[in-house]
């Protein structure tokens, strides 16, 4: 272990500094659980899986470092100040550590309880404050105006005004993460909640009904993804549901310490799909927090019961779709294809092979598996907004290595979409980002045009 910097020369970029402190112990309700850190034992082999720890060296950005520091406050040894904060905000929470933790310490969730109470005892200010309240409060729990949002920049980019202004320069000023992010940010296709009825028929003879979670960003930005989601669900037989009064995850919430928001979103949720047998996400930061709303509704003895129930309906449509049958697609796809495992679904869900598994059935694919596929790609979330220099080298150790000769990169996540895309973008755009469904969507319907021609023929 070192105490200098990495060879990258970073060190954790710091939050926004905060004068108040409060010494020795945590405030009261909504504590970290002493249950996750209890089987900690120090033994440091979570120290490589560690994102952060592998480009500073720093023992305190390292899981057992964080669970220590989390640990020292609960035992008034330290206070709520920055020398907690600033290791618990630069983790990305990834949940890498928790698959290598041979105790299964629930780091991921210690770190989400740690950055609830910092955001209670120190909220932020200034500029960040307003930009957080802007995004977190005002615009992502209502997908109405984060819709609005998206069409504005599509006008902008559709208009010229976008190219426009990086023409005469005015871009200049633009740090190079936002001008990768407004480059490779797609805006795809029209929401789904905007597009369809609450009920989507199935295709054919109906083998059962899921409701599914249109999402946020992901039905703003990613339209298409979620279109393709719907006929692929369509295609296998299913009735889906899209619920009008489900409303964001809050994962993106709970990530940065606003806990009360993100828990008032989950009570949304668990109302509106409590007529449902399947909950069924395509994002795997939103399918994970979404199975872990019974850890903010621990101390709440109306919602604990509710939010069990829900999690236990909550699955990612890749796993769904392999443990039910799938409809094996029959139109070739001819190109070769690696798959990188977004954090939140292999470490955060455990869903590995299930992706994999659809992804090899279809016709003229091509696999090549990637070295390392479920190391963090730093998107985080937001992170690759809030500390774009970590964010950056995390990504750069990802895209090293992506296979240069991979046609297609798919993923299940927008996140991550989001910032392999970026990546591509830096080395010359080789390689085209997808997600995994879109892939097998495509099949399905180059395998029903090729029937229908020989039908006519």
């Amino acid at each position: 272990m070192s105490d200098g910097k990495s060879e990258t020369g970073l060190t954790p970029e710091p939050n926004l500094p905060c004068m108040e402190e409060v010494p020795g112990g945590y405030l009261p309700k909504d504590v970290p659980d002493e249950n996750k850190w209890a089987d900690c034992v120090h033994c440091g082999l979570c120290l490589e899986s560690c994102p952060t720890y592998l480009e500073t060296g720093h023992e305190q950005h390292s899981p057992r470092g964080r669970v220590h520091l989390i640990k020292a406050v609960a035992e008034g040894r330290i206070g709520l100040n920055a020398k907690l904060m600033d290791p618990v905000f630069t983790c990305l929470d990834c949940r890498a550590c928790e698959t290598a933790c041979p105790s299964n310490v629930r780091v991921g969730s210690l770190i989400e309880e740690a950055r609830g109470q910092i955001r209670r005892a120190m909220p932020l200010r200034g500029w960040k404050g307003v930009v957080s309240r802007f995004f977190l409060k005002g615009i992502f729990p209502h997908p109405t105006r984060l819709r609005r949002l998206a069409g504005l920049l599509m006008f902008f980019r559709k208009s010229g005004l976008t190219a426009l202004a990086r023409k005469i320069g005015l871009m200049k000023g633009v740090p190079d993460h936002l001008d990768e992010l407004e480059r490779v940010l797609p805006i795809t296709g029209k929401p789904v909640a905007q597009t369809h009825s609450e009920v989507v028929p199935p295709i054919g003879l109906k083998k059962g009904s899921v409701a599914f979670l249109t999402g946020c960003v992901m039905d703003a930005v990613f339209g298409d993804i979620n279109e393709a989601t719907l006929r692929v669900l369509a295609r296998n037989g299913y009735e889906v549901h899209l619920p009008r009064e489900q409303t964001c995850c809050g994962a993106l919430h709970v990530h940065a310490g606003e806990r009360e928001v993100g828990k008032e979103l989950a009570k949304r949720n668990i109302t509106a799909f409590a007529d449902a047998d399947w909950v069924l996400v395509n994002a795997a930061g939103c399918g994970c927090a979404m199975k872990e709303y019974p850890d903010l509704f621990r101390e709440d003895p109306d919602y604990r019961g509710k939010a069990d129930v829900f999690a236990e309906k909550v699955v990612d449509v890749s796993k769904f779709l392999y443990d039910h049958g799938f409809v094996k697609p029959k139109g070739v796809i001819t190109g070769r294809v690696s798959y990188h495992d977004a954090c939140h679904l292999a470490h955060g869900q455990g869903i590995r092979e299930e992706p994999r598994r659809l992804l090899q059935s279809i016709p003229g694919v091509e696999w090549i598996e990637m070295a390392n596929p479920d190391q963090c790609c730093g998107s985080a979330g937001i992170y690759n907004l809030t500390n774009p220099g970590m964010a950056s080298a995390v990504l750069d150790r990802k895209m090293a290595d992506v296979p240069a000769e991979a046609e297609w990169i798919a993923m299940g996540n927008p996140g991550c979409m989001l910032q392999m895309s970026a990546g591509v973008l830096r080395r010359g755009g080789a390689g085209k980002v997808v997600h995994t469904v879109q892939l097998l969507d495509w099949s399905y319907q180059e395998g029903d045009r090729v029937a229908a021609y020989r039908e006519e023929g």
